[in-house]
């Protein structure tokens, strides 16, 4: 079959069914052809079309630790019924550009790996694209930060935390670095002033710096940078004034892992699987990269399957309740609905998400349903609609890391897909 391709910033790209990994053979054969590998040490494993492969096998690239799903049975999610996923198939919307799709094309054309609707807590849409399947754990990227940061609200309700503080009274080996000046509070929302870069085209960009530091990147025989997180935190000077405006980066979200994991003396994946993997009825255990020295990569190294990933956004949907408990205090996840300044927000320049704010990590739309999603770079989302009782889940693998890519189709598709089941 003729190879197809779309065009994104001006470049081709083998569209979905072309760059599927399995019609693309990566890793097949015994052993593989050389032209065929991904290898963490050759450093393309991030590169397109290899992470069609890469990002439903991380765990085979770099170190991993587990995060435990417990003992407890799987939760109930209903089998999805033909008819109505045949209906969100056919569904009809018009994207950002003007062009009307179908829901099914939609996930072609997004790179989806795989996607999951909730409807009320039930599954009524589920999609398994290429090699992914039900157990199949996917990396989420950047929703690894609405994980923490959820812990990190938890312990802020229970006054194990102070959001006034600033960092150096939990890290005092912080003070003469950027977030020397900081609050926790605007540390959770990515108000900092810190002279860090996340553009992710960019290869002189700090992000890859970051991530070389933390051993997720490969570094060359004369790299002589920091060799894991924490180094790497303490290199950071500050640009700018704190609490005026939301910027995002990464490196945030490093630090209050590390203010928790002072605090509570616990490592990520623990604290994890203790208060929330384990108790909201998960299928399988997730992993968390890690560095050198086994600190997790907080933000933006889970990797979990889909079904799970969608669990955690039901349970905030129902206001942090799951089967009669209060894992997460409702006023967290009220506090995360509500959202933050927008104003702020507005000054980072993301022009194809008017009116939205960020609080504790989650993207908070404001819009019609109460919306507020977990973001993670080519694609990745966890969106969680009170008002349309919806909750999507969607693993991809775009060329584009970032959602400026995807946005102009997932956006509206999404809301679309809550006035539908809304029956509106």
């Amino acid at each position: 079959m003729q190879p197809h391709t779309l065009s994104f910033d001006g470049k081709d790209y083998l569209d979905a069914a072309s760059s599927d990994a399995t019609a693309q053979g990566w890793m097949q054969g015994t052993p593989p052809p050389l032209t065929k590998r991904i290898r963490f040490e050759d450093d393309r494993f991030f590169n397109f079309p290899q992470i069609r492969w890469s990002l439903s096998h991380m765990r085979e690239l770099v170190p991993t630790v587990n995060v435990w799903r417990g003992t407890g049975a799987a939760s109930d999610l209903g089998a999805v019924n033909a008819s109505t996923a045949a209906a969100i198939d056919a569904l009809s919307f018009t994207d950002m550009n003007g062009q009307t799709r179908t829901w099914a094309d939609s996930l072609a054309d997004t790179y989806t790996d795989s996607i999951v609707v909730l409807h009320k807590g039930r599954r009524v849409y589920e999609r398994y694209i290429g090699a992914m399947q039900p157990h199949t754990a996917h990396a989420c990227f950047s929703i690894t930060k609405s994980y923490a940061a959820t812990l990190a609200a938890m312990l802020l309700h229970e006054s194990v935390l102070d959001e006034t503080r600033l960092i150096p009274f939990y890290l005092p080996e912080m003070a003469g670095t950027a977030f020397g000046d900081a609050t926790l509070r605007q540390v959770l929302d990515m108000q900092t002033g810190v002279a860090y870069s996340e553009v992710y085209a960019d290869p002189k960009a700090q992000i890859w710096d970051y991530a070389r530091a933390g051993g997720f990147r490969a570094r060359r025989k004369d790299y002589a940078g920091p060799d894991n997180l924490y180094d790497f935190l303490l290199t950071l000077k500050k640009e700018g004034a704190h609490g005026e405006a939301f910027a995002y980066k990464t490196v945030n979200t490093e630090v209050m892992c590390w203010v928790m994991k002072r605090v509570t003396g616990l490592a990520l994946a623990e604290h994890l699987s203790e208060r929330i993997w384990s108790r909201i009825g998960c299928e399988q255990d997730a992993y968390l990269s890690v560095d050198s020295i086994g600190v997790a990569f907080g933000g933006g190294g889970l990797s979990a399957s889909l079904r799970d990933l969608a669990r955690f956004g039901e349970l905030m949907r129902c206001e942090g309740a799951c089967n009669g408990q209060q894992v997460v205090p409702a006023a967290v996840v009220a506090d995360i609905a509500r959202g933050a300044d927008p104003a702020k927000f507005t000054k980072a320049g993301y022009t194809l998400l008017p009116g939205y704010s960020y609080r504790n990590m989650w993207w908070v739309t404001h819009n019609a349903h109460g919306a507020f999603e977990g973001r993670g770079i080519h694609g990745q989302r966890l969106y969680v609609a009170p008002k349309a009782e919806l909750v999507v889940a969607r693993f991809a693998s775009h060329p584009i890391a970032s959602s400026v890519a995807n946005d102009p189709i997932t956006v509206p598709a999404l809301l679309a897909l809550g006035q539908m089941l809304m029956g509106k």
